[in-house]
């Protein structure tokens, strides 16, 4: 339970794949410039990215400090996938070039992740891979896609389970755009969320499972995303791959209830831009929140301590919270080191679980160590993973974010 939901827009113009926009709503906020109106969410995605590396220092090395009445990695997941969820349809509405949006995604998102799975696998004679993570194909093709936790299939990095998540939401958000179905996103959030309380009264996991599945959506993520990109048969394309994820959601994911509650709660993002800009009503999102609180109590796939209601709930809470407190005060000035822990929160999150692997293989058991030495080790992880965190963005992400721009 490790979040990370990468939401910065990306940059790109082009007249690919463009749908006119709606007029702007007569009381909408003043202009601001790029990065006064992104701060907030940078600095969203910064507490994210800090709590769910919380939630895996603390178990290593300080054990007694770790919360059990609400869990900081389902916390800051919820966050970063309400982030995503606010700012990755509006990105791709305001410029509304498909292409683009994709180039931006891929160089956004795959060149660290490929990093991370080179290391991992380089270090594999001294740290195994994750036993999860099936030694045949089938791996390969879901890394591929990052369709990972969607096709069943573990990551060689336990937190890039989410990222299949964003790349459906992805699927889906393009779809929509192409078949003007763009501003229905409050009645979405609310069908998911549903659909998740549903599904946990009767799916007690996937119901379709084996490595063909990874094959298979491989081939058709390749061959759909490429008619996206091209032009050529650009909406049902996005069509199929949309449809093809959602079908993925409900019978081949690993918890299906829990991944369309997922959907339901980005979606809930994007409700709030809509109300933001005077274009959508704010119930939905509080009928959604109120759905996905309750999806767990009764699921047949519910049996871990953080989906007990009242961890559950109190952590849907705080992380509502946080969005809504941020939202509000969106136009005071925002702590740098929250924005720097945002612009530096995909490589936070992603190679952060690694390093503290290797880490705790070099200082052995911490968990009954006494306390100034846990104190004194997770001090030295912390600066350890902000200090290679900072590098990858510097050497890998944004390079390479440059050059998806500049392409």
């Amino acid at each position: 339970m490790n979040a990370a939901g990468p939401g910065i827009p990306w940059g790109g113009g082009g007249m690919l794949g463009r749908v006119p926009t709606a007029p702007a709503p007569a009381f909408a906020p003043p202009a601001r410039t790029a990065a006064a109106r992104l701060a907030w969410l940078d600095a969203l995605r910064g507490i994210g990215a800090l709590a769910v590396v919380a939630e895996h220092v603390l178990p290593w090395f300080l054990p007694s400090l770790r919360p059990y009445w609400f869990n900081l990695g389902v916390y800051g997941i919820l966050v970063f996938f309400l982030v995503s969820g606010y700012i990755i349809p509006a990105s791709l509405e305001r410029h509304g070039d498909v292409r683009a949006f994709w180039t931006g995604r891929a160089f956004r998102l795959y060149p660290l992740y490929l990093a991370v799975i080179v290391l991992v696998l380089a270090v594999s004679p001294w740290v195994p891979v994750r036993e999860q993570v099936p030694r045949d194909g089938s791996a390969v093709a879901a890394h591929a896609t990052m369709l990972l936790d969607v096709v069943n299939v573990g990551g060689v990095a336990d937190t890039m389970w989410t990222l299949s998540y964003e790349m459906v939401f992805y699927l889906l958000v393009t779809a929509l755009f192409l078949v003007r179905g763009h501003e229905r996103s409050a009645p979405l959030s609310v069908a998911f969320a549903a659909a998740a309380v549903l599904i946990g009264l009767a799916v007690p996991g996937a119901l379709v499972v084996g490595g063909w599945v990874a094959y298979a959506s491989c081939a058709l993520f390749a061959a759909g995303l490429a008619c996206v990109v091209s032009g050529r048969l650009r909406t049902p394309a996005a069509c199929l791959l949309a449809l093809m994820g959602v079908l993925m959601l409900l019978f081949t994911s690993r918890v299906p209830w829990l991944g369309t509650a997922v959907l339901g709660v980005m979606f809930a993002g994007t409700a709030l831009y809509r109300w933001e800009r005077g274009t959508g009503r704010l119930w939905p999102v509080a009928v959604t929140a109120a759905l996905v609180a309750v999806a767990p109590v009764w699921a047949i796939e519910s049996g871990w301590w953080w989906v007990q209601p009242d961890v559950w709930i109190t952590t849907i809470a705080l992380a509502a919270l946080t969005f809504g407190v941020a939202m509000a005060l969106r136009g005071r000035r925002v702590p740098r080191v929250l924005t720097w822990l945002g612009v530096i929160s995909y490589s936070l999150y992603l190679v952060h679980h690694p390093l503290l692997r290797y880490f705790v293989e070099i200082t052995g058991d911490l968990r009954r160590a006494e306390l100034a030495h846990q104190l004194t080790m997770a001090a030295l992880a912390l600066a350890l993973i902000l200090a290679v965190s900072a590098l990858t963005y510097r050497f890998v992400e944004r390079p390479m974010q440059e050059l998806g721009r500049r392409l």
